[in-house]
């Protein structure tokens, strides 16, 4: 658990071998309730290396001066990840 928005990291470390490795992340929104978008990386023990990029939007709920994860969207591929793109640059021209 974090007590402040900037120390929520997705690493997740088990028998010495950092098995989800935290590439990059941006905040998108502060407060009791906090959007996080995270590039990062899995483990894949068969290919002895880590995946490709892949990324996910996570939500956390601040409870008792601590961060709790609350839900997760996993965006399943590059494709995926620029027709999102794609969708909202879209949408944003649309209305502006």
């Amino acid at each position: 658990m974090a007590a402040d928005v900037n120390e929520i990291t997705i690493n997740y470390e088990e028998d010495g071998v950092l098995l989800v490795k935290e590439l990059d992340k941006e905040i998108l929104s502060k407060g009791a309730w906090t959007t996080i978008l995270f590039r990062f990386q899995d483990w894949d023990k068969k290919a002895n290396a880590y995946s490709p990029d892949r990324y996910i939007i996570r939500r956390y709920q601040k409870k008792d001066d601590q961060y709790l994860s609350k839900s997760k969207f996993k965006i399943s591929s590059a494709e995926q990840a620029t027709k999102i793109v794609n969708t909202l640059n879209r949408w944003l021209v649309t209305e502006g």
